[in-house]
C-alpha cells in the first residue's frame, strides 16, 4: 500500500488495524535493500497489520510530524498513535519477528 498526506489520516490514524509505515525515498540504497522485504510482509500480515510506504520527498510534512530524520525509518501505529519506531535497515527475519509481536 501506498501511504500520502492524503490518505494518511483515513488510512494509518483511523485504521481498524495496527499499521506499519515504511518511510522511504527513491534515492535511498538501504531503503531499496528493505523495499521487498516490506512487500513480502503485507501479504504475509494482510488481514492483521496493514503495510505501506511513504515517500518522504513527495510527503515530507508527514515525515516531519513524525520527526522522520533517517529513512528507512518503520513506524509501527496502534489506534492511530505511534507506538515503536525502528531507523535504519533491519533483516527480513528481523522485520517479520516485529511485526509477528507487533500483530499480537
Amino acid at each position: 500500500m501506498v501511504f500520502t498526506s492524503d490518505n494518511f489520516e483515513s488510512e494509518v490514524l483511523k485504521s481498524d488495524l495496527p499499521v506499519m509505515v515504511d518511510f522511504y525515498a527513491d534515492w535511498c540504497g538501504p531503503c531499496k535493500m528493505l523495499g521487498p522485504s516490506v512487500k513480502a510482509m503485507e501479504a504475509l500480515f494482510e488481514g492483521k497489520v496493514k503495510i505501506g510506504q511513504l515517500n518522504v520527498d513527495d510527503n515530507s510534512d508527514i515525515a516531519e510530524k513524525y520527526n522522520v530524520m533517517s529513512i528507512p525509518t518503520l513506524i509501527f501505529f496502534k489506534n492511530g498513535q505511534p507506538v515503536e519506531t525502528s531507523v535504519g535497515l533491519i533483516t527480513k527475519e528481523t522485520l517479520q519477528e516485529k511485526l509477528e509481536a507487533f500483530a499480537k
